[in-house]
């Protein structure tokens, strides 16, 4: 890979860099202010040149501001950053890219229509005599993507890959060209478990080479696992720098959260009541993603039931199904005993049904619209008379909510868009619970929440139980599912495939059922 390597004096190897050496990358003293709000306040962040540093914090802890302000998208308003000892001016970002600075957010900013090739040369692809080299194109990014290690047809059209594979050329692109410095943001959060192996290992690769890396992750372990070092923010301050071989996840979360998390999962006792759903060979056809065939499940309220299974295995085809977004061929859904149909969200929504769905960005929330809009758009009922929304009403019902939830946000008339992932997820359950919905469709609850904001959102949830509405809840993290759920379906193909109860489940056994692999008899 020697055509990613950014400097020939010093070669590290993949190990963690000496501490003799000056910083790589230093931000100094930086301070970014919005309106009200002090993002940042005199941090001090720095980087050697080959090494791994972990940058972790709660949602809100300015994480993504500091990394802003790196890439050209904000400047600072006091402090300077200082490159290979030299101060300089990020003003745009384009000035971050002519210095070696690239970012890979989990948002990726690549064209869907173009080719993988064309993505990775975007606006600088290869012409031989005033036309597009596609030969050399597709050679060169053929070259790339072999030498990272990951198998991808430089020809086929971006759109068609999933979005772990759009990461990874999102990845390819950022290494074609000289870096020095490569931040990562949540890359977990896109990129399949199976697939973090070969990640890590061109990390390593690439800090062999002298290129620092800054690796943002709320999965603690993982940073844990592949840091030299890491660097802790809090409200906008920071916390501390630590070796990683030094510390490990409990004294970790401490530094985020300025406290020990006790009862990190709630202690409960499953009490579960009368039948809330009843699905009977609920089954789909011909859906682009995965078809589900012949599901047969109860909820109860009180309960949570957790929803296990592979990328793929179609869990969320489920969850999208009983909310009316995607059509059913046949079954039975019946709601306390009554045999409903449903077949729009609008139904479900009537019928006490809330979906928490996924992708909270795209479809969960209206982002260019207020906290205070978010939150009362599943109930104007709730708000209005005569046709008339009460502004007053809906603005006095929207702050019990941010009070209750403990949501963060400057005001009620903040855009959604502002705030931390956290504080977006709690808004989506605010409008969920206003709308009083009965049965509550929790699609992967904590992706991209930071450790203090999940324990929040599992106490909120036990709350609910605990006053007789049915969980079902979806999620890839197994600690999550084994924490919280009375009992625990599993998915593969479409298919359910396992039930366990969640108090004799293991990570093993989950694992293996969803994988189809045969248990010993005394793992079973």
């Amino acid at each position: 890979m020697d055509h990613i390597a950014t400097e020939k004096a010093q070669t590290v190897p993949p190990t963690a860099p000496e501490t003799s050496l000056p910083p790589r990358l230093h931000m100094k003293d930086i301070v970014k202010d919005f309106p009200g709000v002090r993002a940042l306040d005199h941090v001090d962040f720095e980087v050697r040149a080959g090494e791994i540093m972990g940058l972790v914090g709660e949602n809100g802890a300015g994480k993504s501001t500091l990394v802003k302000v790196l890439s050209g998208a904000y400047q600072q308003n006091a402090g300077s950053i200082i490159l290979n000892g030299d101060e300089v001016h990020i003003n745009i970002p384009a000035d971050a890219l002519d210095l070696g600075i690239r970012v890979i957010y989990q948002e990726i900013d690549l064209v869907p229509a173009l080719t993988v090739k064309e993505n990775i040369f975007m606006g600088r692809m290869p012409t031989r005599r005033g036309l597009l080299d596609m030969q050399s194109m597709a050679h060169e990014a053929q070259r790339v993507l072999d030498e990272i290690g990951f198998d991808i047809d430089p020809d086929i059209e971006l759109s068609k890959l999933s979005v772990a594979r759009r990461h990874i050329v999102a990845i390819a692109q950022a290494l074609t060209s000289p870096v020095q410095v490569l931040v990562l943001d949540e890359p977990s959060a896109v990129i399949p478990e199976k697939d973090m192996g070969a990640l890590y290992e061109l990390l390593r690769q690439l800090t062999s080479q002298g290129i620092s890396i800054v690796y943002i992750s709320h999965h603690l372990q993982e940073v844990l696992d592949i840091a030299d070092r890491i660097t802790v923010l809090k409200d906008g301050a920071l916390v501390g720098v630590v070796p990683s071989a030094e510390i490990d996840e409990q004294r970790l979360t401490k530094m985020m959260v300025g406290r020990d998390l006790e009862d990190y999962y709630p202690e409960r006792q499953a009490d579960s009541g009368d039948v809330a759903l009843n699905i009977e060979g609920l089954s789909t056809e011909g859906l682009i993603t995965q078809d589900i065939h012949a599901i047969n499940l109860t909820l109860h309220k009180g309960e949570i039931l957790g929803i296990y299974g592979l990328v793929g295995s179609g869990r969320t085809e489920l969850a999208k199904t009983l909310f009316g977004v995607l059509p059913y061929k046949s079954g039975t859904i019946r709601i306390e005993g009554k045999e409903v149909a449903i077949r729009n969200p609008h139904q479900a929504i009537a019928l006490g049904l809330g979906l928490l769905v996924e992708d909270r960005k795209d479809e969960g929330l209206v982002l260019d619209a207020d906290v205070t809009a978010n939150i009362t758009m599943a109930n104007y009922s709730g708000i209005s008379r005569s046709g008339w929304i009460l502004s007053r009403r809906e603005d006095a019902i929207a702050q019990e909510y941010v009070d209750t939830l403990r949501i963060k946000t400057p005001s009620l008339h903040t855009v959604t868009r502002s705030l931390s992932g956290g504080n977006q997820q709690k808004v989506v359950l605010a409008k969920w619970l206003f709308r009083q919905a009965k049965i509550l469709i929790f699609d992967e609850p904590t992706r991209g929440v930071d450790v203090g904001a999940k324990s929040e959102i599992y106490h909120l949830m036990t709350d609910l139980v605990g006053h007789g509405v049915a969980i079902m809840m979806i999620s890839s993290e197994l600690n999550e599912i084994l924490g919280m759920a009375d009992r625990v379906i599993v998915m593969r193909k479409g298919r359910i495939v396992g039930e366990v109860l969640g108090s004799q489940a293991t990570e093993e056994q989950l694992v293996s059922i969803a994988m189809g692999v045969e248990q010993n008899d005394s793992d079973k």
